[in-house]
C-alpha cells in the first residue's frame, strides 16, 4: 500500500514527482531497499520563494523494506539548501507487540536551520506546519491505498518465507508466526487525530479501551445544548482531560467549551491538548487573565485611537467585532502604550468574546463557541508595515493563538487594497492552517456582490461605513498625536509584564559626547535599518565603517566614555585618537534632526566589518553675515546648552549577501506616518534610503 504513492501522489499535492536513484534486492527477497529523489512544491510565501530563488525543493528518500522482520523503515532528508538548513526524517511501520494483527507506525524528524536569507523564524514555522501536516496526512493516505487494494480483490499478501535451501536454518533462527486474515479497519479510526506512535490497523473482535463506557458519558442534551456534535471518542477525551485536571491542576478549572477547543486544536490528541492547555492555564494565573475585564480599564488612547469594537452578530449568532485595520495609526499605538497595553487590550477584546459566546449560547438556544471578525483594510497601505508594528502583531497572533484556540469562526476581510499580499506573507506564516482556512478576503467593492458579506451578516445591522444602515459606534481610529508619545524608561515601568522584550531604546545625547551604537556585519551586502525619534534637541545622524572593532566604553569614568542617567545611556565607541579616513570612514552624508521629527531609514552595507551608528548633538550655526550670533540662536543655545538631546530609537540587521530584495522590500522602514507629518523631506542615494517626517 506505502509503495502506491509513488512516482506522485494525488493525496499529496505538495509531491510533485519522483525518480528512482537506487534500487537493491537481496537474492532471497527478504530485504527491498529502493532510493528516490522526490520534488517538492513546499507551501511557503512567494515572497520567500523569490528570495531564496528556487520554486522547488528537492528530497532523497530511502525505504528499507524487511520482509522477514516485518518492517519498513523510511528516512528522508534534504537535498535543496543543505548548506542552510538540515532536515532528516524517519519513519516505520512495524508489527506490535502485543497483537500483530495490528500495526504501529512512530515518525520523527529533526531540523536545524543554520541561516536562511534572514527568514530563519519563519523557515522553521512553515517547516513545522508542514511536519504536522505530514502526520495529520500519514494515516488517511496508507488507508486511501488499503481500501484501494481491497477494491482491486486483494485483501492477503501471503508472510514472506525463506527459500527451500536455507528454511531450515532460517526456521530455527526466526520461528514462524501465525497467518493472520485480512483485517477490516474500523471506519471510526480513520477520524480520529494521531499521536506520533499508535495503532494503524485494528482487529475487528476487541473493543478500544477509549471508545468510551457507561461511566463515561455527559447528558445528551447538555451536549446538544453547550457544546455541539461530539462522538464517542470526543466525548470520551473531554471527560478524561476534564477529570486529569481536576486531579491534578490547582485553581480554576476551566468551562468544558474551553478544554474542548484545546482538544479540537489537536485533533483530539489528549496528550498534545494537555501540554497546551496546562501552560495555558499556567500563563492566565502567572498574568491574572481571568480578572483583566473587571480590573483593567483601557488607557483613553486605546479608547479614542483603536478603531475596532463588538456589533450585534453574524447570520450563525456568533458575535461580531469590527476592526477597521486601515484606518489605525500602528506606530501611535505601539509608541504611545507599548506592546504590554496592547497586547493586554487584544486580550481584553477575547476574554469579552468568551463572555459573548457565553450569552449567545443562551440566547440562541445552541452552542456558540466562536465569533467572527470582519476587518475593514480601506486605507491600509505601506506606513502599516512599519518593522516593528508587524513584529508586535505576530508577537500578539502568536500569544491568543496559544491561548484561544479555536474561538474565531469566521474571518472577513474587506476592500484589501494591493498591498494587503505583502502583510499577508509576512503574517500567514504565524498562523495556524486550521485558523486560515476561515480567512474570506474581498478585494474592492467585491464584499458587495453575490458571495459577499450578505450570505454572513443580516441587512440590517451592515456597518454604515460599508453601505449600510445599521450606525455602527466602533472609533474611526486616526493619527495618535506624538504628544501622547512615551519614552522607553516609562514602556518599561509597566506593573505587569506579559513580553520580556523592548523595542525600542533611550539615549542621550551631550554636547561633545555623542552616542553611538555598533553593529557588526559579517556578511556583505547585508542591511542596516534604523527608526528613530528626536525626543529633545536637535541632533545630527552618522553612519561610519571601520575594519577594526573600537575598544568597547569602560564604566569607571566618564572620560572612558559611558554615561548612564535617568533619561538614558549615552555611549562612546569611536576613540578620541581615531582619525577619520585613516581609522574609520563616513559611509552616508550627515543628517540633521530636528526636535520633533521621526526618522526611518536603512542602508545597505558594501564590506563587512563594524559599522557604527551615531548620534551626535547639533551646535547652532552663526549668522553667516556677521561674526554675531543671532538671537534665535542664543535663546535655542541657552536652552538646550546646559540640558541633553534625547533620542529613542530602534535597529535591526537584515541579512545576508544572498538577500536578493529591492530597496522597496524594506518599505515597512520608511514610515512617514506621524502627527507632524505636515512637511516631508527624504533623502536618498544608492545604497541608502532615508525619510524625515516633521
Amino acid at each position: 500500500a506505502y509503495e502506491r504513492r509513488f512516482p506522485t501522489c494525488p493525496l499529496i499535492p505538495m509531491f510533485v514527482a519522483s525518480d528512482t536513484v537506487n534500487e537493491y534486492k537481496s537474492e532471497d527477497e527478504a530485504i527491498h531497499v529502493i532510493e528516490r529523489r522526490c520534488k517538492l512544491d513546499i507551501d511557503a510565501p512567494r515572497l520567500l520563494k523569490k528570495i531564496a530563488g528556487v520554486d522547488y525543493v528537492y528530497f532523497v528518500q530511502k525505504n528499507s523494506l524487511n520482509r522477514r522482520e516485518r518492517t519498513l523503515h523510511i528516512e528522508a532528508y534534504n537535498e535543496t539548501f543543505s548548506n542552510r538548513v538540515i532536515i532528516n526524517e524517519h519513519c516505520s511501520y512495524t508489527v506490535h507487540p502485543d497483537n500483530e494483527d495490528w500495526t504501529c507506525f512512530e515518525q520523527s524528524a529533526s531540523l536545524d536551520i543554520k541561516s536562511f536569507f534572514g527568514f530563519e523564524s519563519t523557515v522553521e514555522k512553515i517547516a513545522m506546519k508542514q511536519y504536522t501536516s505530514n502526520i495529520k496526512k500519514g494515516k488517511e493516505i496508507i488507508e486511501y491505498y488499503l481500501k484501494q487494494l481491497e477494491e482491486e480483490g486483494i485483501t492477503f499478501v501471503p508472510r514472506w518465507t525463506p527459500p527451500v535451501a536455507c528454511k531450515s536454518e532460517s526456521s530455527t533462527s526466526h520461528p514462524r508466526r501465525p497467518v493472520s486474515p485480512a483485517i477490516n479497519i474500523p471506519e471510526s479510526a480513520t477520524k480520529e487525530g494521531l499521536s506520533n506512535k499508535e495503532i494503524l490497523n485494528t482487529s475487528s473482535s476487541p473493543s478500544e479501551p477509549t471508545a468510551g463506557t457507561p461511566d463515561d458519558k455527559l447528558d445528551a442534551d447538555y451536549i446538544k445544548r453547550y457544546l455541539g456534535d461530539l462522538t464517542p471518542m470526543q466525548e470520551s477525551c473531554l471527560i478524561r482531560l476534564r477529570q486529569w485536571l481536576q486531579e491534578t491542576h490547582k485553581g480554576k478549572i476551566p468551562k468544558d467549551e474551553h478544554i474542548l477547543r484545546f482538544l479540537r486544536a489537536r485533533d483530539f490528541n489528549i496528550d498534545k491538548a494537555r501540554e497546551i492547555l496546562c501552560q495555558s492555564l499556567t500563563w492566565r494565573k502567572q498574568h491574572q487573565v481571568d480578572y483583566i475585564l473587571d480590573t483593567w480599564n483601557p488607557p483613553q488612547v486605546l479608547q479614542d485611537y483603536y478603531a475596532g469594537g463588538w456589533h450585534h452578530h453574524d447570520k450563525d449568532g456568533r458575535p461580531l467585532y469590527v476592526l477597521r485595520l486601515g484606518q489605525m495609526d500602528t506606530k501611535g499605538l505601539v509608541r504611545a502604550l507599548g506592546e504590554e497595553a496592547l497586547l493586554r487590550y487584544v486580550l481584553s477584546i477575547n476574554e469579552e468574546g468568551l463572555r459573548r459566546c457565553e450569552e449567545n449560547t443562551k440566547v440562541f438556544g445552541r452552542p456558540i463557541s466562536s465569533w467572527t471578525c470582519l476587518v475593514d483594510l480601506e486605507g491600509l497601505n505601506m506606513r502599516h508595515l512599519w518593522r516593528p508594528g508587524v513584529k508586535a502583531l505576530l508577537r500578539i497572533i502568536e500569544v491568543v493563538e496559544a491561548n484561544y484556540p479555536e474561538t474565531l469562526g469566521r474571518l472577513l476581510i474587506l476592500r484589501a487594497p494591493r498591498v494587503f499580499p505583502v502583510l499577508w506573507t509576512l503574517v500567514s506564516p504565524f498562523i495556524d492552517d486550521n485558523t486560515r482556512k476561515k480567512f474570506l478576503i474581498y478585494a474592492g467593492n467585491d464584499y458587495q456582490g453575490p458571495g459577499g458579506l450578505l450570505d454572513y451578516i443580516d441587512k440590517e445591522i451592515i456597518p454604515d461605513f460599508l453601505g449600510g444602515e445599521c450606525m455602527c459606534e466602533v472609533p474611526e481610529g486616526g493619527l495618535v498625536p506624538k504628544s501622547l508619545y512615551r519614552t522607553a524608561e516609562e514602556l518599561e515601568n509597566e506593573d505587569i509584564k506579559l513580553w520580556t522584550e523592548t523595542i525600542y531604546q533611550s539615549a542621550s545625547v551631550f554636547k561633545g559626547a555623542p552616542h553611538e551604537v555598533l553593529i557588526q556585519i559579517v556578511d556583505a551586502s547585508s542591511v542596516i535599518t534604523w527608526d528613530f525619534d528626536v525626543c529633545k534637541g536637535d541632533i545630527v545622524f552618522n553612519i561610519f565603517h571601520s575594519k577594526r572593532a573600537p575598544q568597547p566604553p569602560k564604566k569607571d569614568s566618564l572620560a572612558a566614555h559611558s554615561i548612564t542617567s535617568p533619561g538614558g545611556n549615552n555611549v562612546q565607541l569611536i576613540d578620541k585618537v581615531w582619525q577619520l579616513g585613516r581609522d574609520y570612514s563616513m559611509v552616508e552624508s550627515p543628517l540633521i534632526c530636528k526636535e520633533g521629527e521621526s526618522v526611518q531609514g536603512s542602508h545597505v552595507t558594501r564590506w563587512p566589518g563594524f559599522y557604527i551608528l551615531q548620534w551626535k548633538f547639533h551646535s547652532m550655526p552663526a549668522c553667516a553675515t556677521t561674526n554675531l550670533p543671532r538671537v534665535d540662536d542664543v535663546l535655542a543655545s541657552l536652552q538646550v546648552s546646559s540640558h541633553k538631546c534625547k533620542v529613542m530609537y530602534y535597529t535591526e540587521v537584515i541579512g545576508s549577501e544572498d538577500f536578493r530584495g529591492s530597496m522597496t522590500s524594506l518599505e515597512s522602514s520608511h514610515s512617514g506616518f506621524s502627527q507632524l507629518s505636515a512637511a516631508t523631506t527624504s533623502s536618498s542615494q544608492s545604497h541608502s534610503s532615508s525619510m524625515i517626517s516633521r
